[in-house]
């Protein structure tokens, strides 16, 4: 079952039969019990809609109309879906296979209300793999796998980097920026920043207030045409940029101060935290404030509205401040706060696991809801198991000095498998200078021609028309005995896997390998130990999310598996491992007697 904390205006009438703004936190409950009852994964909310997004990959919305008869709609996408986003005027899906389908008054003139593909819109067709979204009040920003930022829609305020004189808005996405780690913009925000490897930050877009952090000198400036570096930042690393219509908000860590975790704002005086009374602030400034002053209760995540803004602390505080005519920071009134005020929350049925609880401020409103990790499907986990570079066993250096992690075993893989063909590979590679080397296994891991005439050498070798996925999938049922590592059975049929999908799916639940020792000790070490049986099922459970049949289940295999449960705290699963361990046990002593 779901948790979900709801609060501020109801104007739309998400939550019926209740008042059109709700003061303070309230359970959330869907008028189909079987929405209830789906796991929530992600919600975002704009000015355009609300979606909701269950962990199986599908997603229903609400539109933002004065409309008490309306229901929710299904989005009708037939990917599985890992992420929404919503704007002032538009909205965007990312799916498992990193496309993205969007809707909005600049996104498709023609009809507004109708999904279309804009990943395949990206000029570059090596660059249409996009790893993450972001909404903006008028454009969407897609961050590729390349690590490419891209624009679309509108750019009235120059908020896709280019001169707003000259292009108003784009029909299809611009490369504004390369090597770029994330992207920060907000639901009615006309700005944005990009967040680059080195972390140097840039923005562009309005800059009125000095929500874009650039400084007294260039307050006067209401729009920034092209992506600027912001100078003043604070030491550390940017963990998060929430963007409102007025102010900006920044989450930064730093391991040489206390605390560690602090928080900046710029912008709007009566939205940015600071209670300077009619006085703008154009630098990120930190907000001080005891109730997050120390390492003990450091702050987990922020979310902005329009002109509010709402802090998730370790300890289970809930902290808001700025815009709350309509009650969105769910302290009981709707009186604005100038600065940090911590705002009482009912009790939150799983506050053990606090840090799995995610904030989501909508334009007026505010939600609070718990998303626990989960296994993610096996196509999941396959597309994004190259990315994972703590699992990389090989290094190779591009053309412009990037570093790729890669495995040895993909790169296996992309070749034919034909011992002659791998011989002339090394010999082709032994003839080549280092940067000439580097090229060929960039070509051979991710099907870009970075040099045509190298590629011209190997292509009888590889199969560059094949995806990374595809070759993933590959490995995953690959037949070849002498490349696997263990065997599990599944529907009536056994599977080889490679030890390095085994650990990409445990480690994706908290956990390298559940092992326990004989001793039957809290102390975990290789996966080896574990006594065969209890390995067989756990094993089992990460692929299917059942207990496999055939095992008798033993109190020593219980006990075994309970230490590696609590020990990696995967006692919040669903299903649960434990649980399903303990009925099975009991169904077999029932049929014994």
């Amino acid at each position: 079952m779901n948790e979900i904390l709801f609060f501020g205006s109801n104007y739309s009438k998400i939550f019926k039969n209740k008042p059109n703004e709700i003061t303070k936190p309230i359970q959330f409950k869907f008028e189909n019990e079987n929405e209830n009852e789906k796991q929530i994964k992600q919600i975002s909310s704009g000015s355009y809609s609300t979606i909701f997004l269950f962990k199986n990959g599908k997603a229903i919305e609400y539109l933002n109309e004065n409309d008490s008869n309306q229901n929710p709609e299904k989005i009708q996408i037939e990917e599985n879906i890992q992420k929404v986003t919503v704007g002032y005027q538009n909205e965007a899906i990312l799916t498992i296979e990193g496309n993205v389908f969007a809707k909005g008054r600049y996104i498709n003139p023609n009809n507004s209300k109708e999904f279309i593909n804009i990943s395949s819109l990206i000029e570059d067709t090596n660059d249409r793999i996009i790893e993450d979204i972001v909404s903006g009040d008028g454009p969407i920003y897609l961050l590729t796998s390349n690590q490419n930022a891209y624009g679309i829609g509108s750019n009235f305020y120059s908020q896709l980097g280019l001169d707003s004189e000259t292009l108003e808005k784009t029909k299809k996405p611009i490369l504004m920026m390369k090597n770029v780690s994330k992207i920060f913009s907000g639901n009615d925000s006309n700005h944005v920043f990009l967040l680059n490897s080195n972390q140097e930050l840039f923005g562009c877009g309005e800059n009125r207030y000095g929500k874009l952090g650039l400084g007294e000198s260039r307050k006067k400036e209401e729009k920034i045409q092209k992506l600027t570096k912001i100078q003043n930042i604070p030491k550390g690393k940017i963990i998060d940029i929430q963007c409102g219509a007025a102010h900006s908000i920044m989450l930064s860590e730093n391991e040489n101060q206390n605390p560690k975790r602090k928080l900046y704002s710029c912008g709007r005086y009566f939205y940015n935290g600071l209670g300077k009374i009619l006085e703008d602030t154009y630098e990120f400034t930190e907000i001080k404030s005891s109730l997050f002053e120390n390492d003990d209760d450091y702050i987990l995540e922020i979310s902005v509205g329009n002109f509010h803004t709402l802090i998730l602390t370790s300890k289970s505080k809930l902290i808001g401040f700025g815009h709350n005519k309509y009650s969105q920071l769910g302290n009981g009134d709707t009186e604005n706060q100038l600065t940090p005020i911590q705002i009482e929350l009912p009790k939150l049925r799983f506050n053990e696991n606090i840090s799995n609880y995610h904030l989501s401020c909508g334009e007026f409103r505010s939600f609070i809801y718990y998303s626990f990790h989960s296994f993610s499907n096996l196509e999941e986990d396959l597309i994004k198991l190259f990315e994972r570079k703590e699992f990389c066993d090989i290094s190779f250096k591009t053309e412009n000095g990037e570093i790729i992690k890669a495995h040895k075993l993909i790169l296996k893989y992309r070749l034919n498998q034909n011992q002659n063909q791998n011989q002339k590979l090394q010999e082709i590679i032994s003839n080549k200078s280092i940067k000439e080397s580097n090229q060929i296994f960039e070509m051979i891991y991710s099907n870009r021609i970075i040099n045509p005439k190298l590629y011209f050498e190997i292509k009888e070798i590889i199969n560059s028309n094949e995806k990374i996925e595809e070759i993933m999938k590959r490995i995953y049922l690959n037949e070849n005995e002498n490349e696997k590592d263990f065997i599990i059975e599944r529907k009536e049929k056994q599977y080889k896997f490679p030890k390095l999908i085994l650990i990409m799916r445990s480690e994706l639940y908290r956990g390298m390998f559940l092992s326990v020792t004989e001793d039957k000790s809290n102390k975990v070490t290789d996966y080896s130990e574990l006594s065969n049986k209890s390995f067989q099922i756990f094993e089992y459970w990460i692929y299917s999310n059942q207990i496999k049949e055939g095992i008798e289940i033993t109190q020593e295999i219980i006990d075994e598996i309970k230490i590696g449960i609590d020990y990696f705290q995967l006692n919040e699963t669903n299903p649960n491992l434990f649980d399903l361990l303990i009925n099975k046990f009991n169904n077999q002593n029932q049929n014994q007697n």
